[in-house]
């Protein structure tokens, strides 16, 4: 028996405490007009206090429960992709199956750094396609604001905090698949160019020994090549075998890494910025979770265009791209 496989809905959140450009510039050599020139960013938002990753991610996937109408017992699998967990274990997809009261759902994170929503997917769809579940959240949060180092201004003012997340659901109803293609790789010889969170091994047996880790680095220049240059042939690629180019594509949806970025690859591939959602100028950099927030975003205004590319790339270094009927 053929199992389909639904979006039957999409979530996003982000924490009230916003912080624009001049507030940073009072506590590092920046301004808003060197921000928004290189990065087209205006403001982002924090998660402050006790609001961590599983709390934001807790938000999209009580959204998520209201508008399918299940209930949480109905879930199956949770996942939750980030690289600024609550923890290093537990999993936080852990932490939101106890929040939500989804004690049927087995539930794991994902760590694809920026690329993560579409890893998730990707994983999540294969679970259903084995007819042994049915209903599975995918979730991407990250409050990355934790991980920055304040003092480094090339990494410390592209970041935001948010989530963003879809509901998948099996049906008999062919004409409702999502799923068209996909292409998921990595170049872990490139795993300095983007890295946080190292823990480092002790190097004596004492009692003075503490865990520790390091702050988010990227190497900004390294990471704009990156994304300008191969990914876009990865997303070229795709779209190639699927038959699709400017005028059948309906929305491309990149990592919401900089606005300049996603300006390039709008050139290159010469598919114009209109089909290219953003949310990056408000929210930052908000890692894996600035793709599912997009997406929603077009749920919300009312528009739900037929086919979407989904394009996520970062730390690994890990992309992937996928085609969807959405």
């Amino acid at each position: 028996m053929t199992v389909n496989i639904k979006i039957s809905a999409t979530g996003s959140y982000v924490p009230k405490r916003v912080v624009d450009n001049f507030e940073l510039s009072k506590i590092m050599d920046t301004s808003d007009e060197w921000i928004q020139s290189h990065t087209g960013i205006k403001t982002r938002h924090f998660a402050m206090g006790n609001e961590n990753t599983s709390d934001l991610c807790t938000q999209v996937a009580h959204q998520l429960l209201a508008k399918s109408g299940l209930r949480a017992e109905e879930i199956d699998l949770i996942i939750v992709t980030t690289i600024t967990p609550d923890s290093l274990t537990p999993a936080t997809a852990c932490l939101v199956q106890d929040k939500i009261g989804a004690h049927n759902a087995f539930a794991m994170d994902v760590s694809a750094a920026c690329a993560g929503f579409v890893f998730g997917l990707s994983t999540a769809e294969k679970f259903l396609r084995s007819g042994h579940y049915h209903n599975a959240m995918v979730i991407s949060g990250e409050t990355n604001s934790k991980m920055m180092d304040f003092k480094d201004r090339t990494a410390a003012v592209f970041f935001g905090d948010g989530a963003g997340g879809a509901l998948l659901e099996t049906t008999t109803d062919s004409s409702q698949e999502f799923f068209i293609d996909e292409k998921l790789q990595s170049v872990g010889s490139q795993h300095q160019t983007i890295h946080s969170g190292r823990v480092a091994p002790i190097q004596k047996i004492s009692a003075d020994n503490y865990p520790k880790t390091d702050a988010f680095y990227q190497d900004g220049r390294a990471v704009f090549e990156f994304a300008t240059g191969t990914v876009p042939k990865q997303m070229q690629a795709i779209l190639t075998k699927n038959q699709l180019d400017a005028t059948k594509i309906d929305a491309v949806i990149c990592h919401q890494a900089n606005l300049r970025i996603i300006e390039k690859i709008s050139q290159t591939l010469a598919i114009p910025m209109a089909k290219f959602p953003v949310n990056v100028t408000t929210a930052g950099n908000t890692s894996s979770a600035g793709i599912p927030m997009a997406l929603d975003h077009l749920t919300r205004n009312g528009d739900r265009p037929q086919k979407v590319l989904l394009t996520g790339f970062g730390a690994g270094l890990d992309y992937a791209s996928m085609l969807i009927n959405f």
